[in-house]
């Protein structure tokens, strides 16, 4: 059975595909059991590979370059991090039946943690600010430009038209005053400095509520530090979030635009993932509900 699909240009992938790449490219672990994995990434399918690795492969043609962007990125990241990363362990080669570069990773272990599952979110949101300082603070040159670290205004358009395609589904009018306040805040003026800048609940593990890794480093780069905020609402509740921002000492600005760059990023999911991944629509949901209710108690 072929694993359903999040995007029109996905690529089929299953059980069979793996075994048959694992048998040309790396015979030494063909034989292990391979089983699908109900992750919520929405740019790579999972597959978990014996006891200790996993199997990563591009949903779609535009995420293959992140296999060779890991392999160069991660080994560094690794030792100037407190909590794990993935650790690359084989390169796979696109091939006549697969067309695409893929990878397989040193299996992590931990479970992505929900708003609604945490008993007490006050040494997570320290873990998740330690962290973040960690990534700002690497001293590594030559990074690319992160994926989300430019201004917001980049974002206008898209975020706008989301909006409206949610017209009777969220409150619009609250949405659209949030985000024209996130757009009246100051822009970053001073360095790039290294952001992860998809730090969604799917992209962390815990372990008994605390943070043991930080995966998917696809959209990791330099830029405006405010874009690894987003975390505060798809996460955290309020009073965690106020721990997590005392600890990164984030100024009035940084915040504002780390609250419009959450929203955005909820904003253009949910109608997007809304038939096709239930689990990240409803992630959107509650991420766009904890701004607005933000938003409206900073006025």
């Amino acid at each position: 059975m072929r694993a359903a699909k999040l995007h029109a240009d996905e690529l089929d992938h299953d059980v069979p595909l793996i075994r048959r790449l694992l048998a040309v490219q790396f015979p030494e672990w063909a034989d292990l059991p391979v089983e699908p994995f109900a992750s919520s990434g929405t740019d790579n399918a999972v597959y978990r590979l014996g006891d200790g690795m996993a199997v990563r492969l591009p949903r779609r043609p535009g995420s293959g370059a992140q296999v060779e962007k890991d392999l160069r990125w991660l080994p560094r990241f690794a030792p100037l991090l407190p909590v794990d990363v993935p650790v690359p362990l084989g390169r796979g080669e696109p091939t006549e039946f697969f067309p695409l570069p893929w990878s397989v990773y040193r299996w992590l272990d931990g479970e992505n943690p929900s708003a609604d599952r945490l008993t007490d979110p006050h040494p997570l949101a320290r873990d998740l600010a330690e962290f973040v300082g960690a990534f700002r603070r690497m001293d590594l040159p030559d990074g690319p430009p992160a994926y989300r670290g430019g201004p917001l205004s980049l974002l206008d358009r898209p975020t706008r038209a989301a909006i409206g395609e949610l017209d009777g589904i969220i409150d619009t009018r609250a949405a659209t005053a949030a985000w024209g306040g996130a757009l009246e805040a100051p822009e970053w003026d001073g360095s790039p400095v290294w952001v992860h800048a998809d730090l969604l609940p799917g992209n962390l593990l815990v372990v008994k509520d605390r943070l043991s890794a930080v995966i998917d480093f696809a959209t990791a780069g330099v830029g405006d530090p405010a874009c690894d905020l987003i975390v505060a609402w798809s996460l955290l509740p309020a009073d965690a979030r106020d721990t997590f921002r005392t600890a990164l000492d984030v100024d009035d600005a940084s915040w504002a635009r780390g609250r419009g760059r959450a929203l955005s990023i909820a904003l253009i999911a949910l109608p997007y993932y809304r038939d096709t991944n239930p689990a990240f629509a409803a992630l959107a949901r509650h991420t766009i509900g904890e701004v607005l209710t933000d938003h409206e108690h900073a006025r």
